[in-house]
């Protein structure tokens, strides 16, 4: 096998053509699992692309919320197409090799879109703070440009520091082993097979975790702190009701990509009661299954999607009829 030489720094950098996936291959029952994971990437794209589609070409759906709501629907969408495809591909075809390069891109596009997955909560979370807590500003203050403005930052912002994070992964010289224990290019399985010092990897990954998930995760916390307080402020109880059902969808969403990512990372990173294999079991369930559920709960949930999308469904079901 031959590898590729490069000069940094007076140093030489063997880049290795490639990676070997192996998180799967002594995981049982791996035909049943691989069919799941096909259902959950075709309800995936079918249900966010509804989404997508109805929120788009309903003007009256142009709004602060419904703009955050399209921004979580594009990014569910990009991150399991990420991610179920190349998997199903190893399992199809037996190819568990992905090129160098192939690696890098994958492995900047899933962090990317799981941290603007991430943000993408949050800025819901700043919806729902701002419809709650100050009623009579919101229209001054949630505008559809304020909302642009925050999106945009949050797109910028993580593909620019993810872009960094995965360029000094080619300043690591990969020498040994090229069997990457995950079920993709992982940042940290990937750097852990380095034969140079990658101190700097190990620092990059430990901060961004914690600013991306933990940042965002704090923002939702204290913006339902903020909600409760304002919620238990009022006197009506059926105003605390609506005002608290406005926020159950948005809650579940929450639960459904923090709850798995927190508890795995505590139990399995930190405590080790984990066994490697039920990790990497775990993680790709809590990273595949948060983009199918999302556009259920807000196509369920959501009055104005549900009932653009049954009307959009008998207007396809009566055309041929008018024709």
């Amino acid at each position: 096998m031959s590898f590729l030489r490069t000069v940094h720094n007076d140093s030489v950098i063997i880049h290795s053509p490639g990676f070997y996936i192996i998180g799967f291959q002594t995981f049982p029952h791996i035909t049943i699992y691989f069919i799941f994971l096909a259902f959950v990437y075709v309800l995936t794209v079918l249900l966010n692309a509804v989404v997508i589609y109805v929120i788009t070409v309903n003007h009256c759906l142009h709004t602060p919320k419904f703009l955050a709501v399209v921004n979580l629907a594009v990014t569910d969408l990009i991150l399991n197409t990420c991610i179920i495809p190349s998997m199903i591909k190893i399992f199809l075809i037996k190819d568990n090799f992905v090129p160098f390069n192939l690696c890098l891109v994958q492995m900047y596009v899933y962090y990317a879109f799981g941290t603007l997955e991430s943000f993408a909560l949050a800025i819901l979370a700043y919806d729902r703070l701002i419809a709650i807590c100050f009623p009579l500003r919101q229209n001054s203050i949630n505008t559809l440009r304020s909302i642009s403005y925050i999106v945009c930052l949050t797109w910028c912002l993580t593909l620019g520091v993810i872009g960094f994070a995965v360029g000094i992964m080619t300043r690591l010289s990969f020498c040994n082993s090229l069997n990457v224990f995950s079920y993709f290019c992982d940042y940290a399985p990937v750097f852990r097979l380095a034969c140079n010092d990658y101190t700097m990897q190990w620092s990059v990954a430990s901060l961004l975790t914690f600013l991306n998930l933990v940042g965002p995760f704090a923002f939702i916390f204290l913006s339902y702190v903020s909600i409760l307080m304002t919620v238990f402020r009022m006197k009506s109880i059926d105003n605390r009701v609506k005002a608290l059902a406005t926020c159950a969808e948005h809650l579940i969403l929450v639960a459904v990509f923090y709850i798995p990512v927190i508890t795995i990372f505590t139990i399995g990173f930190y405590l080790r009661l984990i066994d490697p294999d039920q990790r990497v079991l775990s993680l790709s369930l809590a990273s595949c299954i948060p983009p199918c559920i999302n556009p259920m709960v807000y196509s369920l949930k959501t009055k104005e999607i549900k009932n653009r999308a049954l009307a959009l469904v008998r207007k396809k079901s009566n055309w041929p009829r008018s024709t």
